[in-house]
């Protein structure tokens, strides 16, 4: 988030401040947006991977700080929970073979994080949410021992009063309340940064919204959270209500969701994103930095993007000042996993799809409304290729449902198109695609597998056995590094 927390308490002179500051950094975006060649240049692409430790049975282990302590690797920072850890891969051009690249990194990191866990006697494991977790793994307890966590738990808390309410339906509906934000620890996600010209912001990020649903549906690896068998990818549900200051919420309510998929289509820029952060969400942590920078140059706005990082949009408007600053897409609804191969070749998809329908947002919005984006996303998160998705036709009335499955092979032609257009070689593309291509028509995704495993494995064992036997074949399956289509039950 750009700033390093370094206090847990704020005063209310504290907030007036911060509050002044976001006023005159939004003027500040707003003319640095405006400036001739700002932003411009290659589109590069970078990711976060936030992993979990396990012990030697499977359960999760709380020593992030001593396993960051033991590897020098700077890609390597903390995350909500002692049991989690974040792999930051480097910025690397869009074209050639981006997605080759990114894999190489992220095994090369992974690998560094596997010898510093086994430091303590923990393995690393790349799914969506540990099968193996329990409700006293995620109390107040799990909290990472940092002033930045701290100050957040602290800030969701004094707005909420009351313990979170979580429900989530599916074939164990879940009804829980919990007591910390601790919950989200129990979410690992992949997360791809894509930087994209001021100039076509608003086309290529209205276009990652349309493609999030479809390319969702296909990665889906969270369907188990506390022994309960709940959405393809439950991670959406859990992270939404668990961060949401709107105890009281209703379906209909009017307050805008701090965990949402978004408000409506983004008309002009990346402006716009910013704006909505500051004017529609209270200010968590009132942390100010340096004074505020007048010069000629390319502003820091590190209190803007400190408030915006606390406002999660499942894709997010990113500024940066390096380089002569910059804008990017966070693509934030993927999971974490299985393999290495399954997140390359989802990352692909996921920006080929929207480099593809990009140059067509202005003519596919009049036929398929943000309503429409929205309801895929959580309809692809709740029933993956199972679920009937919206899309946008020539034929009137438009949009059309389809069956995921079929609608995620009928696009990845545009996908194709989309990657080779922006410099991607047709071989990196057409290698990371079929991978895709082959898990959808064997219907075998993470979560499908993991419910597969847990169906065959539950026979005479008691639930949390049966979890446990299934994270053991787990990560044996992702230490052979072949893509989960290829695994076996």
């Amino acid at each position: 988030m750009g700033i390093e927390i370094t206090r847990e308490r704020f005063e209310a002179a504290d907030h007036a401040r911060f509050a002044a500051r976001l006023g005159d950094q939004l003027a500040a975006l707003r003319a640095v947006l405006a400036r001739p060649g700002f932003g411009e240049g290659p589109a590069t692409l970078g990711s976060e991977l936030e992993v979990s430790l396990v012990d030697g049975a499977g359960r999760p282990l709380g020593v992030n700080r001593a396993v960051l302590a033991s590897t020098l690797d700077p890609r390597v920072t903390l995350e909500v929970d002692r049991f989690n850890l974040e792999l930051n891969t480097r910025p690397c051009a869009l074209a050639g073979a981006p997605f080759a690249a990114l894999a190489r990194e992220l095994e090369d990191g992974l690998a560094e994080l596997r010898r510093a866990a086994g430091t303590y006697g923990g393995r690393v494991a790349t799914i969506g949410i540990l099968p193996t977790l329990t409700p006293e793994d995620l109390g107040s307890a799990a909290l990472t021992d940092s002033a930045r966590f701290r100050a957040l738990s602290a800030a969701i808390r004094g707005l909420r009063h009351e313990p979170f309410p979580i429900r989530i339906g599916g074939d164990d509906p879940l009804e829980l309340d919990a007591d910390d934000v601790t919950l989200q620890g129990a979410n690992t996600s992949f997360q791809i940064h894509l930087r994209v010209a001021p100039a076509e912001f608003a086309r290529a990020y209205n276009a990652a919204q349309i493609a999030t649903g479809a390319v969702l549906a296909a990665a889906g690896n969270s369907p188990l959270f506390l022994g309960h068998r709940l959405w393809e990818e439950t991670r959406v549900a859990v992270f939404r209500q668990s961060v949401d200051e709107r105890v009281d919420a209703e379906p209909d309510d009017w307050r805008a969701a701090r965990v949402s998929f978004g408000h409506g289509w983004v008309r002009r820029g990346a402006y716009e994103l910013f704006a909505e952060s500051v004017a529609l969400h209270p200010i968590f942590l009132p942390m100010c930095a340096e004074d505020f920078p007048v010069s000629a140059g390319v502003p820091s706005l590190l209190e803007l993007r400190l408030h915006h990082g606390t406002v999660w949009r499942w894709n997010r408007a990113v500024y940066d000042d390096a380089g002569g600053g910059h804008l990017r897409i966070e693509m934030r609804a993927l999971p974490c996993g299985p393999t290495v191969a399954d997140m390359a070749a989802n990352a692909a998809f996921l920006v080929g799809l929207t480099l593809g329908l990009a140059p067509h947002v202005d003519e596919l919005l009049p036929r398929f409304t943000f309503g429409h984006a929205r309801r895929n996303f959580y309809a692809a998160a709740r029933d993956g290729l199972a679920a009937e998705l919206l899309w946008p036709s020539e034929r009137i009335p438009s949009p059309e449902p389809h069956g995921a499955a079929a609608l995620v092979a009928s696009l990845l032609p545009l996908a194709r198109t989309g990657l080779v257009d922006n410099g991607v070689s047709a071989a990196e593309a057409d290698a990371q695609l079929a991978v895709i291509a082959a898990r959808v028509a064997k219907g075998a995704t993470g979560a499908r597998w993991q419910r597969q495993a847990l169906e065959r494995l539950g026979a005479g064992r008691a639930r949390p056995a049966a979890l446990a036997a299934l994270l053991e074949r787990y990560l044996a399956a992702v230490a052979t590094g072949r893509p989960v289509h290829e695994w076996e039950v």
